[in-house]
């Protein structure tokens, strides 16, 4: 199976190289950089460490996502496959292998690599987003009937199940729509556990932030009770 990687990435120029250069090439086809607009010459160090670089000016996580996606699906040949991560080095792009194993053995058509089954290192994640994922997983679980454990970016979906949910967010809410709209379609799913480490360089341009914080958990909740 052709398995790609999109890597949303925002002024990560001192961690970029190290993601790129830790995923199993022998696994995947493309690495896929959307640089998010950013100033600090992460496209050009991503493409000196063999990322296919495309550049998206509107800034949003999930603006910077349907990039990746744009470029992957006008290919000629398109992925079976198509895996996300961070840019920032808190994810271990060496898991791979584990977030996407559950597809290639026909188990399901998506996997969330889940932070709170894994090893989180101290810090990592700060008690606004553990707070945020426990709430929103609840509401999930309530209005969906579905049970996920986190809305880590970590994850894999066969490119099938990508095309049905018709993702459209465009910043904070990109996670929680391919988690409930997956629900909604009824696309089978597993969690997998995932470690977390603080990031490479800097705080979190979200959870760092009181208004990142304020506005993330809007759009989160927001997006919960639009597709219910």
């Amino acid at each position: 199976m052709i398995i790609d990687v999109v890597i949303p990435a925002y002024n990560e120029v001192n961690t970029i190289a190290r993601v790129v250069g830790d995923i199993d090439k022998s696994l995947v086809r493309f690495v896929v950089v959307a640089d998010n607009n950013s100033t600090d010459g992460t496209a050009e160090v991503a493409r000196a460490a063999g990322a296919v670089v495309v550049k998206e000016t509107e800034q949003g996580y999930g603006a910077a996502c349907l990039k990746g996606i744009e470029y992957l699906m006008v290919q000629p040949v398109q992925p079976d496959i198509v895996a996300f991560l961070d840019g920032d080095y808190s994810d271990y792009p060496e898991q791979l292998i584990q977030v996407v194993q559950p597809i290639l053995d026909g188990k399901c058509e998506m996997v969330i690599g889940s932070r709170a089954l894994g090893q989180r290192e101290a810090g990592s994640m700060m008690p606004q987003q553990r707070f945020g994922n426990w709430l929103a997983t609840t509401m999930i679980r309530v209005l969906y009937k579905a049970r996920f454990t986190d809305l880590g970016p970590f994850r894999a979906i066969t490119t099938p199940a990508l095309k049905r949910i018709r993702m459209c967010d465009r910043n904070y809410g990109w996670t929680v729509e391919m988690q409930v709209k997956a629900a909604k379609e009824k696309i089978t799913f597993q969690e997998v556990p995932v470690d977390y480490r603080q990031r490479g360089a800097g705080q979190s341009k979200v959870a760092g932030t009181v208004k990142g914080t304020i506005l993330a958990g809007w759009k989160i909740i927001s997006t919960i009770l639009k597709y219910a």
